[in-house]
């Protein structure tokens, strides 16, 4: 509240009067600061899209610079990232033009994400694109002028006074920054209620490495299109019909070690090629980077009972410690005595390993990451809605259960989100998992 409404409620009503204004404006701000998640899309390319492993293996073998020894690491690095056949490329990319795209094939790869997300989360939430307050676009590799938030806006007909956020370099931990800064602006409008669309996706077509750096092919290999739209609302009024409520979100980034930063860069080698080199440390930075976030988050997500446990194993290997001069204490947090479901960003095979076998969790946990990679590859910032859809799809989210979303990106950051399930998640049709799902999946290594 404004000091000088404030002081005039103060003076001019009963005193009685002015306490109660006071609370039920007090109680209408925190209302408005609420977020639910009314509904998301996730994006399935056209069939004609599909990139198969022959067919990557087939576009590797048209680089002319590559030797017998690139071919065969390439290959093997193909048949060992946990990706399956039905994965999507860009159409340059399979038109045979991976070397020479164009910024028209970057913005032909935009509007079939936005016109394949967009137009149905809307549909299916029942509003218009006039409804919608903010906008948030957040792709990391692309950004031309004028911007994707202002093509959105332009393509839909959205209102002359919609707050429209336009993010890049943010990595695939982009969509929680995107959660983030639509539900800040919310606040900032609070107590008036807000509608926010939330876009997630990734430009790949201008991106092709035709080099030789072994560091740099990995990236080529692991990521795929794909795309997300995410609509939020901080209107009361919309909770009887949102799927979740946003509870926590925390960010972290470990960019001032040398070793997190560099993990994962854009970069030319030494041949002036540009693409992302991906170094070994990746999957130690991302455990630190999960380590950092989860010391702010835990504290508010975890019972007493378990912070009591925490506590007391970490005084005790502290003492030990002083005793046996070992190494740093190593816990054992059970993070599912505080969430239900362990929604993974799908970043690849060493990095989900890594993150189950650090905190203990069971092949069901990591389960719809692996899918997801399996289904989709690696789609960098909208990877969690896939994850999150998989378990939609098989019907595992109930009413009252708590959801963690973890999203990795360069720099290094860790970004996280605790959602609770407030309505039907049973959405058994979700077209992204059109085809039968499996009861588990066991990964399969391709033989080439």
């Amino acid at each position: 509240m404004e000091l000088t409404p404030l002081l005039a409620v103060v003076l001019f009503l009963p005193p009685a009067l002015a306490v109660a204004h006071m609370s039920w404006t007090a109680a209408s701000r925190r209302r408005g600061m609420r977020c639910y998640l009314l509904d998301y899309v996730c994006y399935k390319p056209a069939d004609d899209l599909t990139l198969t492993t022959e067919l990557a293996c087939a576009i590797v073998q048209r680089n002319e610079r590559l030797g017998i020894p690139e071919f065969r690491f390439l290959v093997r690095l193909i048949s060992r990232t946990g990706l399956g056949d039905r994965t999507y490329a860009p159409r340059n990319l399979l038109d045979g033009r991976e070397e020479l795209a164009a910024q028209r094939d970057a913005i032909d790869e935009m509007d079939a994400c936005f016109d394949g997300a967009v137009p149905e989360l809307l549909a299916r939430t029942g509003l218009r694109a006039r409804d919608v307050d903010v906008l948030v676009v957040n792709v990391n590799g692309f950004f031309p002028e004028p911007c994707l938030a202002s093509r959105v806006v332009r393509r839909y007909g959205m209102r002359e006074d919609v707050a429209a956020y336009n993010l890049s370099g943010m990595g695939c931990s982009g969509t929680l920054v995107a959660v983030d800064v639509a539900r800040n602006a919310m606040r900032a409008r609070s107590p008036r209620p807000v509608v926010a669309l939330v876009v997630s996706t990734e430009s790949l077509a201008p991106h092709w490495y035709a080099g030789k750096e072994r560091t740099m092919m990995l990236a080529q290999c692991l990521f795929r299109c794909g795309g997300a739209a995410v609509l939020l609302s901080s209107d009361p009024a919309h909770r009887g019909r949102a799927k979740m409520e946003l509870r926590r979100l925390v960010r972290s980034t470990t960019a001032a070690s040398d070793d997190a930063y560099s993990c994962i860069m854009q970069r030319e080698d030494d041949d002036g090629f540009l693409g992302a080199s991906i170094s070994k440390a990746l999957p130690k930075a991302a455990l630190r980077a999960f380590a950092a976030n989860l010391q702010r988050l835990l504290p508010r997500v975890l019972p007493a009972m378990e912070i009591a446990r925490i506590a007391a194993n970490l005084a005790w290997q502290n003492l030990l410690q002083r005793r046996r001069h070992r190494g740093k204490a190593k816990l054992k947090i059970n993070l599912k005595t505080g969430v239900d479901h362990i929604c993974l960003h799908a970043g690849g095979v060493a990095v989900i390993d890594a993150v189950k076998k650090s905190f203990g969790l069971d092949e069901r946990d990591v389960e719809p990451s692996r899918m997801t990679l399996h289904r989709w590859g690696n789609t960098s910032a909208s990877s969690v809605w896939y994850v999150l859809s998989y378990m939609e799809a098989k019907g595992r989210l109930r009413r009252g259960d708590k959801v963690l979303m973890v999203t990795f990106g360069s720099g290094f950051k860790c970004n996280s989100c605790v959602w609770e399930v407030a309505g039907n998640m049973a959405d058994k049709g979700a077209p992204q998992w059109s085809s039968p799902i499996p009861e588990a999946f066991v990964p399969i290594n391709v033989i080439v």
